[in-house]
């Protein structure tokens, strides 16, 4: 049984866990910033119904402070662009980690298939599940 082999499989293997764990964190990240871009859209929508008369407070710390409402809208606007420019930078790198994904998988499947060659030269090599 060749060393090699048994050395790259075991690489193989610890490159592709690790990119499914990216993945997985990736996947967690984007559905906090769903989350966050909904309950901005919400703040957003809640602006809109708002009259001068109106006072809008910010939370900081345990204290409410007056704020404009120009200046609050403008910060959720300003929200509101920074969160959907990260949901746009974690769907590239979520395809990108798709794609390493994938290319890392087939290495997988076909060091597989050499180390089961080599196990058992006389017959063709088994089938290895996807």
């Amino acid at each position: 049984m060749s060393l090699a082999l048994q050395e790259r499989l075991q690489t193989a293997s610890t490159d592709y866990q690790k990119l499914q764990n990216d993945t997985s964190n990736a996947v967690e990240a984007r559905q906090r910033l769903e989350a966050q871009l909904s309950e901005n859209e919400l703040v957003k929508k809640e602006f809109a119904q708002l009259t001068e008369s109106n006072t809008v407070y910010k939370l900081i710390g345990p204290i409410l402070v007056k704020q404009e409402q120009a200046e609050a809208k403008s910060n959720v606007e300003t929200r509101l662009e920074f969160i959907r420019g990260e949901i746009k930078r974690i769907e590239a790198q979520l395809k990108d980690l798709d794609e390493k994904s994938y290319e890392k998988k087939l290495e997988l499947v076909e060091t597989q298939a050499a180390l089961q060659q080599q196990l058992n030269p006389q017959g063709p090599p088994a089938a290895v599940p996807a």
